[in-house]
């Protein structure tokens, strides 16, 4: 069996338990982002799986939106990823 050598761990885990691997990402490709897809994105650089430098470049976010994304998970939970809530969460 070949592994493919990258930088940083192959995988985490995460406080519940869970681990989160490399191919637990979405494809750089991703166009459809729904809440799990930048959940586990956010996920990943919180607990080291990838930079968020790798994560703007593999998926062409910008630092803004990034760290927009974490926020919401912060102080809303995941719920707060999805787009029909959004304008919900933005007011607070």
């Amino acid at each position: 069996m070949y592994l493919k050598k990258v930088d940083g761990p192959r995988a985490v885990t995460l406080p519940d338990g869970t681990v989160l691997t490399r191919a637990d990402l979405p494809p750089p490709d991703t166009d459809r982002w729904v809440a799990s897809r930048k959940l586990a994105v956010v996920r990943g650089v919180l607990y080291g799986l990838i930079s968020q430098g790798e994560a703007q470049r593999r998926y062409q976010l910008s630092e803004d939106e990034f760290r927009e994304w974490v926020r919401a998970v912060s102080l809303h939970g995941e719920d707060a990823l999805k787009t029909t809530a959004l304008k919900n969460y933005r007011q607070l």
